[in-house]
């Protein structure tokens, strides 16, 4: 059963509090620089577990020390609050692995 949308304002206080996230295209996004190749990919294993934990699952790429991430609830349509909630996960594990938000 898809889960409802997040409202806008919803989406724009956790934003709020998301340096470096954006809502766009009914996704919220995110880049990250780490120090090398290897911080970024052990950042991507720590945004795994949180994954699997939570049950949901964003998307992500590595560019050499950058890491995109999005995530979006596929079956909803949109944002919603498994997604609000995997971003200010995504973010804490961002900040605890020393990555600096990379401004598009």
């Amino acid at each position: 059963m898809p889960h409802p949308l997040a409202t806008k304002p919803q989406i724009a206080a956790a934003l709020a509090a998301l340096p470096g996230w954006q809502s766009h295209d009914g996704e919220l996004r995110a880049s990250y620089r780490f120090r090398n190749f290897e911080a970024a990919v052990a950042f991507t294993l720590a945004i795994a577990e949180a994954a699997a934990a939570a049950d949901h699952h964003p998307e992500w790429t590595v560019r050499y020390r950058v890491v995109d991430v999005a995530t979006t609830t596929h079956d909803s349509g949109g944002i919603t609050a498994l997604d609000l909630d995997l971003a200010r996960r995504i973010h804490t594990l961002a900040v605890q692995a020393s990555g600096e938000e990379v401004a598009d």
